[in-house]
């Protein structure tokens, strides 16, 4: 199972046209009554400056052979951001080679796991595209939750926010974070589409959650960067930590991950005590 190229160009489009509203954008309205929420396809050739059988094409999926100038006119009429114009730069061009499914990657090296070990203070973890955690830090068990514990299907931050109570009530806003996960999962899923370990995720979480299907649908993407989530830890309480993500140069689907907290602050001071508790209880991978 992959995920269709073209159907997911054409809902990311119509989504995108959903969310812009004509009076916004000096447009004048067909009519007083709207069939469809947003802008009409025709509204939107005409912002684009492209004919309206040449968006329709595009939006149908008819063809994935658009140029760059086309593709960029359509991202500044919808107001797209960075993400989500390269997001329709990928949807909309010919697919890339196929890569192999999660399962036949080469493990994380020897150093990657030296490297986490190493980190003492902060929590760490290696992610994959498709949100499955590969190696991690004692912190970063003992911030979220101790992965060595679970079987390595279910070592997969997507499947735990959604399924794992403890996940659910480790974030003091639950929602934002969904909400992020599915934005970043999504992105990753634009670019390895025909990675089946993505799509197989995507069909499981959508199966078992309404809230995941709600938020699959809104075909938000966002690239994992850097951030903060408020956490509400059993242990130590309230942490607000940022998190800066790096990719691996020779493998660009992995991610490292590690979460920091500011300098001097109440939460610097819970972090230093869940790492000290960390070195005692939970083991790294």
């Amino acid at each position: 199972m992959v995920l269709d190229r073209r159907a997911e160009l054409g809902e990311f489009l119509r989504s995108r046209r959903a969310r812009l509203r004509p009076e916004e954008l000096g447009l004048t309205a067909y009519g007083q009554r709207r069939r469809v929420p947003g802008l009409r396809r025709e509204e939107l050739a005409q912002l684009a400056g492209v004919s309206v059988d040449h968006y329709i094409r595009l939006e149908q999926g008819r063809s994935l052979h658009f140029s760059a100038e086309v593709l960029d006119a359509v991202a500044r009429a919808l107001r797209l951001d960075a993400a989500e114009r390269a997001h329709l730069h990928r949807l909309a061009r010919p697919a890339p080679p196929v890569v192999p499914a999660a399962a036949d990657r080469p493990p994380p090296r020897a150093g990657i796991h030296r490297m986490l070990a190493s980190i003492h203070d902060v929590p760490a973890y290696l992610v994959d595209r498709d949100t499955t955690v590969l190696a991690w830090n004692r912190p970063a068990a003992a911030l979220i939750t101790d992965f060595g514990a679970l079987p390595p299907e279910q070592r997969n931050m997507a499947r735990l926010t959604f399924l794992d109570e403890g996940i659910r009530h480790l974030y003091a806003d639950w929602t934002a974070r969904a909400r992020d996960i599915v934005a970043f999962l999504r992105l990753d899923a634009g670019r390895e589409l025909a990675d089946a370990s993505i799509a197989a995720l995507v069909a499981e979480l959508s199966a078992a959650s309404a809230e995941f299907r709600r938020l699959w649908s809104e075909h938000q993407v966002k690239d994992k960067v850097h951030g903060h989530y408020l956490y509400r830890h059993p242990l130590v309480g309230e942490l607000e930590l940022a998190y800066e993500t790096l990719r691996l140069p020779d493998h660009p689907g992995l991610a490292l991950v590690v979460h920091t907290a500011d300098e001097g602050s109440p939460s610097e001071t819970a972090l230093r005590l869940l790492a000290t508790w960390a070195d005692q209880e939970t083991p790294a991978r």
